[in-house]
């Protein structure tokens, strides 16, 4: 396949066929950055591993040249770091086992500007090649811009494509900012207490990121193990670890859907439930 940008790369880690890898694909990440995907896609990589009827792929958009950077890599150039954050998720997609790893290479402000037809145009590409079930990603109301921008240029490419190539459900996941917020009854929960160790080991394989004082592998971890523990307050844990996500899937069955009123309504509904609650208990 061709990339608008000569620096795309795809990574098959079993050395698989590139149209045969890409085709297996029933599970999809589209993410930002080099371990998003780890962070916010833990389901679709548990529902895949060791599996030969489900293959998981992930795709990285921007380039991640521009993360902090302190202690051995305090001095990385752009350059030197971009390539050490493709590294580090090439091996992520070896240890977790993804039918394939594709990197767009874009930078942050080309994802984020008007003038995006290139990103929409190879996710539009990446979709069609693979077909996928289900799709992850980021869900608009994350409060990083990227990853915002990233959640809507796919949205774009999937409106474009016809009904028949677009994805069953298209799941918007939780990085920075957490889900729980959401009414019970409108978020997709995903028990993901098998593999404690894969998903740990995962998250640790990103040590340009977690040695420089950001330690996303503990927080994603304990935020897992939270959501279970406080998920349903009267009842005992039925799980060890879950993440939540907003179903989008609306989103891409009507084109028309304004995603701003489609995301502000949850927020309208939640607050409609706290205002419910307080009149209930006889707040003033």
């Amino acid at each position: 396949m061709r990339w608008h940008n000569p620096t795309a790369e795809l990574f098959i880690p079993d050395g698989t066929a590139a149209e045969v890898a890409l085709a297996r694909t029933t599970h999809l990440a589209v993410a930002a950055h080099p371990d998003d995907i780890e962070i916010m896609a833990a389901d679709g990589i548990l529902r895949c591993f060791r599996r030969r009827d489900r293959w998981f792929t992930g795709v990285i958009v921007t380039d991640g040249s521009g993360s902090p950077r302190t202690g051995l890599y305090a001095d990385y150039s752009d350059a030197a770091m971009r390539a050490v954050r493709r590294l580090e998720q090439k091996k992520a997609a070896v240890v977790g086992e993804y039918s394939a790893q594709l990197f767009l290479d874009y930078p942050s402000a080309a994802v984020r500007a008007t003038g995006r037809e290139a990103v929409v145009d190879d996710l539009r590409a990446v979709v069609e090649a693979t077909q996928p079930e289900i799709i992850y990603t980021h869900n608009p109301a994350d409060k990083h811009a990227t990853h915002v921008a990233v959640a809507l240029r796919l949205i774009e490419a999937l409106r474009r494509l016809p009904a028949e190539k677009r994805p069953r459900h298209l799941y918007g996941c939780e990085v920075w900012r957490d889900l729980d917020w959401l009414g019970d009854e409108e978020k997709v929960v995903f028990d993901v207490s098998a593999h404690e160790n894969l998903q740990a080991a995962l998250l640790g394989l990103f040590d340009s990121q977690l040695s420089g004082g950001k330690r996303y592998d503990l927080a994603t971890m304990g935020r897992r193990r939270a959501h279970a523990t406080y998920f349903a307050s009267h009842d005992v844990d039925a799980a060890t670890g879950l993440t939540f996500a907003m179903e989008l899937t609306p989103l891409i069955e009507d084109p028309t859907l304004s995603i701003e009123t489609f995301v502000l309504d949850f927020i309208r509904r939640f607050a409609d439930e706290v205002s419910r609650q307080l009149a209930a208990l006889g707040a003033r």
